[in-house]
């Protein structure tokens, strides 16, 4: 992006209005539900960070060059890309391809695959201005938690010199900590991370003994009806089956709830219908504009809004210490 194209994006940004109810938030009260778009925004040379089907393709592509999939394999799971829709089921079906015939996940050629896809990753960190921001709202106490399987939050926050960690749902007694706020640089993956072979689901079956477990999912739930979570690069975060598993399907009245997403309007009816949809969910949606060039930005000036309300602590001690005139 040249000098030109931002400073207009700047400037439009500048004459945005943000949702009072968004930004006078305090940051401990967001949790952050990060996507595919983050890592785009972030990485935009690595092709499979840019979508799911981005990502399912590099993977098909991996596979076909260390021969550790049938060619027949090869062309029908490139045809799935084309032409379905539910990309998560494709992903799945490529997983159970590429594992032992017993159905059991681990030791897998999947986790070989994304390893090839997504390597030397901080090499490829062109535009930080996004984790910039996270890291910010981290520091004063927001939750983040992804979809994605990469790692680039956590590399670029260590090279900040910030205590990152990256953490899975099958370590329960990080993912409780976690949720009660006592891991104020982790980051848990709810798909696991490429870089472990044992940690990548897609189904939820897969986390049986997350779901099934009274405590883990009491305090994963409390979440989503006490924080606010904050959708950034999420295209088809709420039709994951996992995020469903774990916040979706058993917290009732969420027309009640307070959650934000940040889209691209590319088309308004599309736009508004969505705005409606969410609305059921107790999401509302934003648009951070009609051009994904000016995500970045929006949610450096957002954060910036965030950042700067005071803390009610902070006010009440002011309110102590000033003296009666």
């Amino acid at each position: 992006m040249d000098s030109s194209e931002r400073s207009t994006i700047r400037s439009e940004q500048k004459s945005r209005k943000f949702l009072k109810s968004l930004i006078r938030k305090q940051p401990r009260d967001l949790l952050l539900v990060i996507g595919t778009g983050v890592s785009a925004a972030v990485a935009p040379g690595i092709p499979a960070l840019c979508s799911w089907r981005s990502c399912i393709e590099a993977v098909i592509e991996a596979a076909e060059q260390l021969e550790v999939l049938h060619p027949g394999d090869v062309a029908e799971f490139r045809k799935k890309v084309i032409k379905d829709r539910d990309l998560l089921v494709v992903a799945h079906d490529l997983i159970r391809k590429m594992s032992p015939r017993t159905g059991d996940t681990k030791p897998n050629f999947f986790q070989d695959c994304l390893m090839e896809v997504f390597d030397n990753l901080e090499q490829h960190i062109q535009n930080p201005v996004v984790l910039q921001s996270i890291l910010r709202l981290m520091e004063r106490g927001t939750m983040v938690l992804t979809t994605n399987y990469d790692n680039l939050l956590e590399i670029f926050g260590q090279q900040q010199g910030k205590a990152m960690e990256s953490l899975d749902l099958k370590d329960k007694d990080k993912v409780l900590q976690w949720a009660r706020g006592h891991i104020k640089y982790g980051v848990l993956h709810i798909h696991g991370l490429y870089t472990d072979p044992c940690g990548m689901v897609l189904d939820p079956s897969g986390y049986k003994d997350v779901t099934q477990d009274p405590e883990v999912m009491e305090v994963l739930q409390n979440l989503y009806r006490t924080k606010s979570f904050l959708f950034l690069g999420c295209g088809e975060t709420l039709r994951d089956q996992i995020f469903q598993a774990l916040f979706l399907y058993t917290v009732k009245n969420k027309v009640d709830l307070e959650h934000y997403m940040l889209v691209l309007k590319e088309n308004e009816d599309h736009f508004f219908k969505l705005q409606a949809d969410m609305l059921l969910h107790g999401i509302k949606v934003v648009s951070y504009g009609n051009c994904f060039k000016q995500f970045p930005e929006y949610v450096q000036d957002l954060t910036g809004q965030i950042c700067k309300q005071r803390s009610p602590g902070c006010l009440m001690l002011k309110l102590e210490i000033t003296p009666y005139l």
